[in-house]
């Protein structure tokens, strides 16, 4: 049979449509040495730096005799190194650091709208997060040290109560791996696991996004919100004494209801809220305008020369004739979403390409610089 891509390492071999089909969502992988040589992008002492920002996610998880503790950043005091049983969790570190955003978009065999973060967890001998589960899919890449991981496909997912963790009641460990530098271990949503320490180590985990359906559906209510439009008030000239003054009348209710089933929504409207949606920067994110901000001007020239690239902590999308950038969106024609669909995909645009730009993109890419949203590339 022949393969309709190619063949990738960083899945042992196989091609993303093998792993689609036979792995994706449906078993774990194991993939020994799927970056060969693989050497932690950080050290220690600059995860430990990250986790004290007030800008980064991060979280402290210790255990004792099965009580577990949890505290969330930033985290100005880490335990001692002699002691055991603590991890350090960063979250999004993607969001901060050019060689961790590198590694997360190796992972682009899956498309943007699914992936979602990097997370780097640091453990001493012993430190782990209890057995537990996910709601979403997550590529286990060792970085440091050794980690052994517990797996099972058990479909009893009780939680022990009372705990800052959702630690599960009944774990009972089907198969067993011990992951060096450069392994890596893929596990579908909801599979148990039990990830151990040995010695000092870090795991880089890769999530990927996995929405309820009650979450989209609230969003897309809130979303309506501002484009329903409703004319007139409730009226009711011909009203006559009740016989029960706190029963609800038929014709109130069939009043009210006739006027709220002219509430409409398109596709249209669908995807722009899921473009919107699924852009949109996690709460904790922010952006910093560049110092000293250039002039439209000065940036146009700049851009023409150097080219421009996407923040780090930008998110961009489209659908037909729709773009999507951190939560906003607009319609182009043909010739404008040929260059930003480009700049989607590539997350960068060279000086020359940019030459093929509109006005007004080339006035959004201005608005966008002065936001933070995009910046002109080093030379």
């Amino acid at each position: 049979m022949k393969k309709s891509s190619t063949a990738l390492e960083l899945l042992g071999g196989i091609t993303a449509e093998e792993f689609f089909k036979t792995y994706w969502q449906k078993k774990p992988l194991l993939i020994r040495q799927a970056i060969p040589d693989f050497k932690a992008l950080f050290s220690p002492e600059e995860l430990f730096e990250m986790a004290a920002r007030d800008d980064v996610e991060s979280r402290l998880i210790c255990s004792f005799d099965n009580h577990w503790d949890m505290q969330h950043g930033p985290i100005s005091k880490i335990p001692l190194k002699q002691k055991k049983d603590w991890t350090l969790l960063v979250q999004g570190v993607n969001l901060h650091q050019e060689k961790a955003d590198q590694l997360l978009r190796q992972f682009r065999f899956a498309p943007d709208a699914r992936l979602d973060d990097l997370m780097i967890s640091y453990a001493r001998d012993g430190g782990g997060v209890g057995p537990h589960f996910d709601s979403y899919d997550v590529f286990l890449l060792q970085a440091h040290g050794q980690r052994r991981w517990r797996i099972s496909a058990q479909k009893d997912l009780t939680l022990i109560e009372g705990m800052p963790l959702k630690i599960l009641r009944n774990f009972v460990c089907e198969q067993e791996f011990v992951l060096e530098p450069g392994d890596m271990l893929y596990l579908p949503p909801h599979y148990a696991h039990d990830g151990i320490a040995i010695g000092e180590c870090m795991t880089y985990s890769i999530g990927f996004r996995t929405p309820s359906f009650q979450e989209l559906g609230e969003g897309f209510l809130q979303f309506m919100v501002d484009t329903i439009e409703l004319p007139g008030r409730y009226a009711d000239p011909d009203l006559k004494p009740p016989k029960n003054p706190a029963e609800i009348s038929s014709a109130m209710l069939e009043q009210v209801i006739g006027e709220l089933e002219k509430i409409r929504f398109s596709k249209n409207d669908m995807t722009i809220f899921l473009g919107e949606y699924l852009t949109e920067p996690k709460a904790s994110v922010f952006f910093d305008s560049p110092e000293p901000v250039l002039t439209p001007k000065r940036f146009t020239q700049a851009a023409l020369k150097n080219g421009v690239r996407l923040n780090l902590k930008s998110q961009m999308l489209y659908n037909g004739k729709h773009i999507f950038i951190n939560g906003e969106s607009f319609s182009v024609g043909a010739r404008d979403k040929g260059i930003l669909s480009l700049l989607a995909n590539q997350r960068q645009l060279s000086g020359e390409q940019l030459q093929e730009a509109s006005e007004d993109v080339m006035e959004a890419f201005c608005i966008w610089y002065e936001d933070g949203w995009l910046e002109i590339k080093a030379k």
